[in-house]
């Protein structure tokens, strides 16, 4: 992650002068009314805008500086742990948002980036619509619940609320797509997405293998020698399994349909 600092160009004690006059300078230099069609500028004009609205507001400024959030502005304090998310759409603690531009933002450039901003520095209204950024969050999720399918939501730093909707069968790494629930457009431009990389948490009792679910069962010398029903945890509940008789340890018993499901079905 870009440190806002060195996107800028400026010390980490500059003052609110120096930085905009930075982004003043860089803003100009990228900015995509000058560089029509080159998608190079139009990233970096938005690293740039990012970096600015971080570094010249004094409360999201001491919140970086203290190593509460990151380059985007996201609380890093509340993502899970990654020891161990592109398919699905619609999050829980730890989401990464932020609005580099617009809200907030005012002719004396303490709050953001706006038209009047760019009519200052131009001796115009900006015409581009750009896109927002998209933003990143990593959310853990329980090992049946990622089975099973669960609705979660999460209150951002900001306030605003989120459902995510985790489909039955989610695969620990895979990313749900929330379309428009990023960083919002400049000038009109449409919304980011928010991705949300799923961590699926480990089970006691059952392990993945494609979508196969493997459990340990313990039973008696009698029951495999002579054979026996005894009951069997799966992550929709308990069930019957029969246990044929003469089974040795290592064996292999299938409960069809007890898996994880399949994109589609089960």
């Amino acid at each position: 992650m870009a440190d806002p600092y060195q996107v800028l160009g400026v010390a980490r004690d500059a003052k609110p002068n120096e930085i905009r006059s930075a982004f003043r300078s860089l803003a100009k230099k990228n900015h995509p009314d000058l560089h029509p069609g080159d998608k190079a500028a139009e990233a970096r004009f938005k690293e740039i805008a990012s970096a600015y609205a971080i570094v010249v507001d004094d409360a999201k400024r001491a919140l970086f500086d203290t190593g509460k959030i990151d380059g985007t502005g996201a609380d890093i304090h509340q993502q899970p742990p990654r020891e161990s998310y592109r398919q699905h759409a619609e999050a829980g603690p730890g989401f990464k948002y932020d609005r580099p531009w617009g809200e907030g933002a005012g002719g004396d450039g303490a709050g953001g980036i706006d038209d009047d901003l760019f009519a200052e520095l131009f001796g115009r209204r900006s015409r581009a619509n750009m896109r927002g950024a998209d933003v990143s969050y990593t959310f853990a999720v329980p090992f049946i619940e990622a089975i099973t399918g669960v609705k979660k939501r999460v209150v951002m730093a900001d306030g605003k609320a989120l459902d995510i909707s985790i489909p039955p069968g989610m695969k620990d790494g895979q990313t749900l797509r929330l379309r428009g629930q990023g960083q919002p457009g400049l000038n009109g431009g449409e919304p980011g997405d928010v991705l949300v990389e799923v961590r699926v948490e480990p089970h006691p009792l059952f392990r993945r293998e494609g979508n196969d679910l493997f459990s340990t069962l313990p039973v008696t010398l009698g029951e495999a020698l002579a054979g026996a029903k005894v009951p069997v945890e799966t992550v929709s509940g308990t069930v019957n399994l029969t246990v044929p008789k003469g089974s040795n340890t290592g064996a292999r018993l299938r409960l069809r349909g007890k898996g994880a499901p399949y994109k589609g079905g089960v």
